[in-house]
């Protein structure tokens, strides 16, 4: 009796070893006696070979969102910016995921951080705010190349806030106030002529 049970219990532990169940949007690397051996990104059971196969790594397959951290950048005119973005990245070649690089979404992450601190280097302040998507779809481009190695492809980057120091946010808040006040007296102007030249138009 006592041998039944022991073998039931081997027969229940090596089912549980050899068969799997993947969930959808998710891909496995499967290593055989510590070799890469497949990949499974189909939802559904699999078959292991007990001792033999084992599951190295379980990537996602959907979008994941990857915050790059606030850092400082230099501006080409000499303003020093806090910036922070996030990335919209997902895994396409779960194989390169796993073995080209130790963490493919902190890479990413720092080498937005680079880029990121690049782009804004090559531009003066008041044109970071102006093309920020241009900025955008540079460091996209910038990633990608090098993602490629690293099995992901970045889908899009968004840089979130751009925050300049408070001197130079004064500075832009007194020029604002002096625009909107010469327009303001240009408009007045304006109206004070155009009321003129009625008034002559009606004498005549």
């Amino acid at each position: 009796m006592e041998a039944i049970i022991a073998i039931l219990v081997i027969g229940f532990a090596l089912v549980f070893m050899a068969v799997k169940i993947v969930p959808q949007q998710e891909a496995w690397v499967i290593e055989n006696f510590g070799k890469f051996d497949t990949v499974t990104d189909q939802g559904g059971l699999i078959f292991l070979m007990p001792f033999m196969q084992r599951i190295a790594y379980k990537h996602s397959l959907k979008e994941q969102v990857v915050d790059v951290r606030e850092q400082t950048a230099i501006t080409k005119d000499n303003v020093t910016l806090r910036i922070d973005g996030v990335l919209y990245v997902k895994v396409m070649d779960a194989k390169k995921a796993s073995y080209g690089v130790s963490d493919p979404y902190l890479a990413v992450s720092q080498l937005a951080q680079t880029t990121m601190r690049a782009e804004i280097g090559k531009m003066t302040l008041e044109r970071t705010f102006e093309e920020r998507d241009t900025m955008n779809a540079n460091i996209v481009n910038v990633i990608n190349e090098a993602a490629v190695q690293w099995g992901v492809q970045c889908m899009r980057y968004e840089i979130r806030d751009i925050t300049p120091p408070h001197s130079v946010l004064q500075a832009m808040e007194l020029q604002i106030a002096a625009d909107r006040q010469k327009r303001a007296e240009i408009l007045n102007s304006e109206g004070k002529r155009q009321s003129q030249i009625n008034v002559a138009e009606g004498l005549k």
